[in-house]
């Protein structure tokens, strides 16, 4: 899919002329859809539909002039087919029937279990063949590209901005250059922070990308994040979205509500100490082939977790003036990083024990890969999804050439068509001026 994406990024006039083609046809769509399964999921449990025709009979006024109040001379049995059965064969049965359905199953060939097991699982389609499929596997919400056209193009083509950008979406800049994942942390026993409780799952596969590792997050937590592609040297994970948070569903909220409530919550996790030099034994090897420094500390598993800036002010006047500007720029952040060894390896006369050293604050760039566009009133659905959509800082291609020709930035492009829409409100605001 994303390749696909990749491939028809500069699309020919008809994906966007069409309605039916339109990325902004396929948004509405699958907004709509969600909104109709939330309603479907909300009624099934309340479980209105068994009060629907429930009866108390008729009032006293309605009676009329009889002699005495009517009576309701149905029971409570009446409604017991309205509750839902745990068994499918819980009518009753007559005595005749019970003996001729007891004498047809002792007549009955009875079949082992052990040959009803073993040709349960040699039967092809069934779960034995998808046992290796991993349950963390495409479950991550994937954005679209934006598919943008600048309009001088063609007389009367759209220029693929949503139609209600200012007042319906929420932004996330500057998205960090990394690899999409998921961190999950485990249920069990001990010290958070200490006992390792945490994987790093990859988007598609599912599978973890490194061992399990020590981290503040709470049991039964899931979130959606961005390695960072520098993660080795500066141990940032970045939260990009979360699905679920201490055994609550935070996935079935609105987009502005989840980036509120991730922040909130990271901002209350303790701060983690990254694991000692000692604790890394493939340091010194590592840095010395690549970086000819002995000194210089790998991170064995992520310490750091940053969230992505979000805004839900998606103004053109805010899009130019703060998050385009901000999509384009990298950024600096602080991490924590073990002391040398060779500094900090000294005595405590008072306790005669050799002193934990205290990590140092260092300074990490992170570099931007563009802007990342969220319906806000969408819930977070596993794969590709028109409902998020993607601004890159560069071309998909990665030469930035398709066919000998040079292809524009995409945020370039996005910029030009906000300044565009800015343009035309204030030639139609001037033009109602003159009118009125």
């Amino acid at each position: 899919m994303f390749a696909d994406r990749k491939a028809s990024f500069k699309q020919p006039p008809r994906h966007i002329l069409d309605a039916a083609l339109s990325q902004e046809f396929r948004r509405n769509k699958a907004l709509e859809e969600q909104k109709r399964r939330r309603a479907r999921r909300v009624e099934s449990e309340r479980h209105i539909d068994l009060f629907a025709d429930l009866n108390l009979g008729h009032s006293g006024d309605e009676a009329g002039n009889d002699d005495g109040p009517d009576i309701v001379r149905e029971g409570i049995t009446q409604l017991v087919p309205l509750l839902p059965r745990s068994e499918p064969d819980l009518a009753p049965v007559s005595d005749l029937e019970f003996h001729i359905e007891s004498s047809a199953a002792a007549a009955a060939p009875q079949t082992p279990i052990s040959a009803k097991r073993k040709g349960k699982w040699k039967k092809k389609g069934t779960k034995a063949s998808n046992k290796n499929m991993s349950p963390w596997a495409n479950k991550c919400m994937y954005a679209e590209l934006l598919e943008m056209q600048e309009i001088d193009l063609w007389v009367g083509g759209e220029d693929g901005l949503p139609s209600d950008l200012e007042s319906g979406w929420a932004a996330l800049a500057p998205v960090p250059v990394g690899k999409r994942c998921l961190a999950v942390s485990h249920q069990g026993g001990g010290t958070i922070g200490v006992v390792p409780n945490t994987t790093i799952r990859s988007r598609v596969l599912g599978k973890p990308l490194i061992p399990r590792f020590p981290s503040p997050l709470p049991s039964d937590t899931v979130l959606d994040c961005i390695l960072d592609s520098n993660w080795r040297e500066n141990g940032i994970l970045h939260v990009l979205d979360v699905l679920k948070w201490k055994g609550q569903d935070i996935a079935d909220c609105e987009s502005s509500f989840r980036f509120w409530w991730r922040d909130t919550r990271l901002s209350e996790l303790p701060p983690s100490r990254p694991p000692t030099l000692s604790a890394s034994p493939t340091t010194t090897q590592v840095s010395t082939q690549e970086y000819n420094a002995p000194t210089r500390y790998r991170f064995p598993y992520p310490t750091t977790f940053l969230h992505i800036p979000y805004y839900t002010n998606t103004t053109f006047t805010h899009l130019l003036s703060t998050i385009i500007p901000r999509a384009r720029s990298s950024y600096y952040a602080q991490v924590s990083i073990p002391s040398e060894l060779g500094d900090t390896d000294m005595m405590d006369i008072e306790s005669s024990q050799f002193t934990d050293p205290a990590p140092r604050a260092a300074q990490t760039e992170i570099k931007s890969d563009g802007l990342l566009l969220y319906v806000a009133q969408a819930i977070y659905e596993p794969g590709t999804s028109p409902l998020s959509t993607w601004v890159p800082l560069t071309t998909p291609n990665i030469d930035g050439v398709a066919n000998g020709i040079e292809q524009p930035s995409p945020l370039d492009v996005f910029e030009r068509l906000v300044k565009r829409r800015v343009a035309q409100g204030t030639r139609w605001n001037k033009e109602v001026d003159m009118l009125s």
